[in-house]
């Protein structure tokens, strides 16, 4: 077995691989860039090498750099974890060339499936089913849309080299090929190097499972069955459970076969995971091979009891596999849920910023003993980042991976409620709120799943903002008074928030504000300074202030007892009631005083990025909806359209331009 390893990522993936390594008493390297010099991963291992300047293709892609890293510390073997060079039959054979185990398969076998295309050609000899589709070379625009109207609308662009849902997009009619591929091909070249790609026809109401799987270099191969990632945004997983729900036995048998028989047809080696798209009626085909661990795979381990990084490390130094197929056993359900710095209501678009709190239900970190440990806890969580660290514009913007087990499936429903409720995250958006409702709508509830779950149930799932309630204005405004208190002085009276006037009560009005409107509250102060009488739309109500700490409120509203944690920033209140979060903006009267009217006639950068393409052209009239420009930031692309009827004036950048946030992208005059 190694004695020391060198981890070539970042975030939460390096940090899981770094605890089974402190577990087998294995010595592990961090390597990072300068954004994160401080980062978890760095602290998580013995020792730590700078690679290089924040973008990753600097640092995190610099296999020379990485190597020499390796090299130069003594460590035996690179751990890939996944993204980055994880899949990069290049960098696998650089390890090999240097005389260190590259703990993934062999080279050849990355670049066997690393092109979508060359690994459909190569599943069809080996009798793998194969959705129908075009996977060949010629790239020229016109054959391409040829071969889309012969396979029939719709149909799916996908990258030839690509992974994590970037570089595809759903072709609806044959007037809207070439906008597409045009996008595709960007988005392609910009994550992957490589704009080839492959046309597919795409199925309706498909579900997306797929098989792990893990073979030795002794020839020995099992399938450790399946996860069910249908739903997705974008192409990308938001949740993912094993097993997949409403599997057969027969079924699970033949989608493992499958897989194994995928894995043996390019000489596998290692973790592994064959992506197959499945109908409702039971057919499924083949899709691609991810050649590395994949971002989900806690949930194999928490139904198997398995550590399949220490598979991974055992493989790698030339074991045999653990178990054998017959060995294998399911045990209870897990579901796992991507806790992401994201605007799910707009766009699902990145959030950049700092974590200035961040609280989680109580959970363990990944600590199974040994292959074959019993029953999980039934909370886990894998996290990269810790309150405090930063959502940079360089990386995945991913805050962790919530795992969840239950005895069976409304078990972990239960409990993956439960966690998600007791997450409080303040500084930038988050989707948990989304979470939330996806894992309660009638849909997910019942395994009603496809990968067009989200899409179907757009309307429930993206509802317009609600109004705040009367308790969550309550604790709002009791937050503020709390506050007040704390901050007076006890020997000044003028300075006392008791109400008390020489003729009549004090009443007092609180303004909040949030995406639904503007919300007032009315305050009756009683005298006392525990006790008030408030209004909200017209409705009285009384409520008693009870003796709280810094960040829990307590308060009694109308004979009921409610509690929540609160945080401020600014103006801004962020109150968890152990169901929910809400955010309310206190409109301080005095600190709005004097404030100019935002200024309008502009379109500004959302986060840091890059223009790729110019959609108008100056002094062009447009309609509200249409795209003007197209930025491309954390390695997806976001249009930016009008905001309404007008006229763009003047184009500020051009392609390839860099923009930071919040730069004026063009001027725009309504019409």
């Amino acid at each position: 077995m190694f004695t020391k390893i060198l981890i070539a990522n970042r975030g939460e993936i390096a940090c899981r691989v770094a605890a089974t390594a402190r577990r087998m008493g294995i010595a592990t390297v961090a390597v990072y860039s300068d954004a994160d010099a401080h980062a978890k991963h760095v602290v998580a291992c013995d020792e730590s090498v700078h690679i290089g300047p924040a973008p990753a293709k600097e640092s995190y892609l610099r296999a020379d750099k990485i190597i020499a890293a390796a090299l130069a510390t003594g460590a035996q073997a690179i751990h890939p974890g996944y993204g980055f060079l994880s899949e990069n039959a290049g960098f696998a054979q650089a390890c090999a060339d240097a005389g260190l185990v590259f703990i993934g398969p062999p080279a050849s076998a990355i670049d066997a499936m690393g092109s979508k295309s060359a690994a459909k050609a190569l599943m069809e000899k080996a009798a793998v089913p194969l959705v129908p589709g075009y996977h060949g070379e010629r790239q020229e625009s016109d054959f391409l849309r040829a071969e889309a109207d012969r396979i029939g609308y719709p149909v799916l662009l996908k990258a030839s080299a690509g992974g994590g849902g970037k570089g595809m997009r759903v072709v609806e009619r044959s007037e809207d090929f070439e906008a597409a591929l045009a996008s595709c091909k960007r988005e392609a070249i910009s994550s992957f190097g490589d704009d080839r790609v492959l046309v597919e026809k795409y199925l309706t109401r498909p579900r997306h499972i797929e098989i792990q799987v893990f073979a030795d270099g002794h020839g020995h191969c099992v399938y450790l069955f399946e996860r069910d990632c249908s739903v997705q945004r974008r192409h990308q997983k938001v949740l993912e459970e094993a097993p997949a729900p409403g599997m057969h036995p027969d079924r699970r048998a033949a989608m493992g076969e499958a897989a194994v028989a995928a894995a043996r047809a390019v000489g596998y080696v290692g973790a592994g995971t064959v992506e197959f798209i499945a109908n409702q009626d039971g057919s499924f085909y083949f899709m691609e091979m991810n050649t590395r661990l994949q971002v989900e795979h806690p949930v194999t381990e928490m139904i198997t009891g398995l550590d399949l990084v220490e598979w991974q490390l055992r493989v790698a130094a030339g074991e045999t596999l653990p178990l054998k197929q017959e060995q294998l056993r399911l045990h209870g359900h897990a579901i796992e849920a991507r806790i992401y710095a994201e605007n799910p209501e707009k766009g699902f678009l990145p959030s950049i910023g700092t974590l200035t709190r961040m609280r989680s239900a109580p959970a363990v970190e990944f600590t199974l003993a040994a292959p074959g440990a019993t029953q999980p806890a039934a909370v886990r969580i894998d996290a990269g980042v810790r309150e405090g660290d930063a959502i940079s514009p360089f990386y995945d913007p991913m805050i962790a991976k919530l795992i969840v087990w239950g005895e069976d499936r409304d078990a972990a429903l239960r409990n993956m409620a439960r966690a998600l409720a007791q997450y409080q995250v303040v500084g930038l958006a988050t989707n948990i709120g989304f979470l939330q409702r996806l894992i309660a709508g009638q849909a997910f509830a019942t395994a009603d799943l496809d990968t067009g779950l989200i899409e179907r149930h757009r309307e429930t799932l993206f509802p317009t903002p609600a109004r705040p309630t009367t308790e969550t204005l309550a604790l709002a405004s009791a937050a503020l008074l709390q506050q007040e208190k704390r901050g007076q002085a006890n020997n000044d009276p003028w300075a006392q928030t008791s109400g008390w006037r020489l003729n009549m009560p004090l009443r007092r009005t609180l303004s909040f504000e949030d995406e639904s409107g503007h919300s007032s509250v009315k305050i009756d102060y009683a005298g006392d300074g525990q006790h008030w009488q408030l209004q909200v739309d017209g409705s009285t109500h009384t409520l008693a202030l009870h003796e709280s700490d810094t960040e829990s409120l307590l308060i009694n509203l109308d004979g009921r007892t409610l509690r929540a944690h609160v945080a401020r920033e600014g103006q801004w209140l962020h109150l968890f009631d152990g169901r929910s979060q809400h955010s309310l903006r206190y409109l301080d009267p005095m600190a709005h005083a004097g404030h100019a009217e935002a200024e309008g006639g502009r379109l500004t950068a959302p986060m840091p990025g890059k223009i790729v393409a110019l959609l108008v052209e100056q002094g062009a009239s447009v309609a509200q909806g249409t795209p003007l420009l197209i930025m491309e930031a954390m390695k997806m692309e976001h249009t930016i359209a009008a905001p309404s009827a007008g006229t763009v004036e003047a184009l500020r950048y051009a392609v390839g331009d860099q923009v930071a946030e919040g730069a004026q992208l063009l001027d725009f005059k309504a019409a």
